[in-house]
């Protein structure tokens, strides 16, 4: 099968990333249809993804003319087999539980026509794990998107050792053509490339912060005004080639030994989940959440994250 050739588009899980995978690839030109397992679910997810397009028409990312084709594109189903009936690539989105996955990808390979290519929209798993019980395994991997998804350019395609080269370019294709920017990496692993270096950066931030050296709102205030506009912009590698490596390996000759290296759940990180401090979810973590104060950081957020989109 060749790109050309990929006419429908079904996406299983309606929640926070399908509904706007779903979106881009009906703004794309796409029929797509959606399942999730209830009606309201599905209406939700709608409503969602028409707010999504209004909030990009309004900030010229796209035409407000293309809302109502866009829309037009999606239909919805509480019921798999006819969503996917017809369906040439399929992404799964559902929670991340490893045994609902696999229930789901070992019906969707019985009920999918033969072609048809099966990704999973996993943050860690891997595709081999997710795919065990289906046997189309060459036509299976890992699309990778990142929140928001109709925002994030980034799709970390994850092979398997039997995803075949042919599914690998139809999906890398694919994805290119409805303007993302797929990135595969070669190696199935847990976590993949983008959540291996968010940990890291984590890790060491919960360390700093419970070892008192500063706070959660100084580790913010830091990141946010230093190196985290120059990763917007080059990545890790690209900018310590501009400093050069050996003056790299000579500030890190020290500062490695004192870096976080455990391989357990940093104390602080557990004492905040077992004392109900989810952060947003429960309006406190290390910040307290008011409504407004949510509203301010989500918008704050899509104001650049559409900024971006509109200098892309």
């Amino acid at each position: 099968m060749t790109v050309d050739e990929i006419r429908q588009i079904a996406v299983i899980g309606a929640g926070l990333m399908g509904h706007g995978i779903a979106q881009e690839f009906a703004g794309a030109g796409y029929n797509v249809r959606i399942h999730d397992v209830t009606d309201e679910r599905l209406e939700t997810a709608r409503a969602q993804i028409e707010s999504n397009l209004t909030a990009l028409a309004e900030n010229t990312v796209i035409q407000k003319r293309s809302i109502a084709p866009t829309l037009q594109r999606i239909q919805t189903d509480t019921e798999l087999s006819k969503v996917v009936e017809d369906a040439d690539f399929v992404v799964e989105a559902v929670t991340e539980d490893l045994a609902l996955k696999q229930r789901i990808f070992a019906e969707l390979d019985g009920i999918c026509p033969s072609h048809t290519i099966l990704a999973s929209n996993t943050t860690a798993l891997m595709p081999s794990q997710i795919g065990i019980k289906a046997k189309r395994k060459d036509k299976i991997l890992n699309t990778h998107y990142f929140n928001p998804p109709y925002l994030i350019p980034l799709v970390e395609l994850i092979r398997s050792p039997n995803t075949s080269d042919e599914t690998v370019a139809v999906v890398f294709d694919l994805l290119t053509a409805i303007g993302k920017t797929p990135a595969i990496i070669e190696k199935e692993v847990l976590g993949f490339v983008g959540p291996r270096l968010q940990a890291a950066l984590i890790r060491e931030a919960f360390a700093i912060v419970e070892q008192g050296i500063a706070s959660a709102e100084t580790v913010d205030l830091v990141v946010r005004n230093s190196f985290g506009r120059r990763l917007s912009v080059a990545g890790p590698f690209e900018v310590f080639e501009l400093a050069g490596w050996d003056l790299v390996l000579a500030a890190f000759e020290e500062l490695y030994k004192d870096l976080n290296s455990s391989s357990d759940i940093n104390p602080l990180l557990r004492q905040m989940v077992e004392s109900g401090k989810l952060g947003v979810k429960s309006k406190e973590g290390f910040y307290s959440w008011t409504d407004d104060k949510i509203e301010e950081l989500r918008d704050r957020m899509n104001r650049a994250l559409i900024q971006q989109a509109k200098e892309k």
